[in-house]
């Protein structure tokens, strides 16, 4: 799904809202935040293989999307802090029925292998 289709109006609700956690981090990133606001070296440790670059564009359109506040703070070194807003907390709890539905179709599929 291209970037843009994030902001396409003429789509249904679901293409819209898969179309903002779209990629690969965006739902774990989500889902570290709820927990609290998060500097972005905490947030590249605890997903390993995230780059700094793919982290950096990732919030910068979440941040985009009103997904998460980015709060600098006025001291050296600058400090950066994201946190999510109102509107992604909103999501977050949107995701968690799929979450369940996706954790249940992986305990189907371990069923189905252990039968077979």
């Amino acid at each position: 799904m291209t970037r843009a289709r994030a902001q396409d109006t003429n789509v249904c609700g679901v293409t819209a809202a898969i179309a903002v956690i779209d990629g690969k981090w965006k739902t774990a990133l989500l889902w570290l935040l709820e927990s609290g606001p998060r500097r972005p070296g905490e947030l590249r440790r605890q997903l390993p293989g995230l780059s700094e670059k793919v982290l950096t564009q990732a919030l910068r359109e979440m941040e985009a999307d009103g997904l998460v506040d980015r709060e600098v703070h006025d001291v050296l070194p600058l400090k950066t802090v994201y946190s999510l807003t109102a509107f992604g907390r909103e999501l977050s709890d949107a995701l968690t029925a799929l979450s369940d539905w996706g954790h249940r179709r992986l305990e189907r599929l371990v069923e189905t292998q252990t039968s077979s």
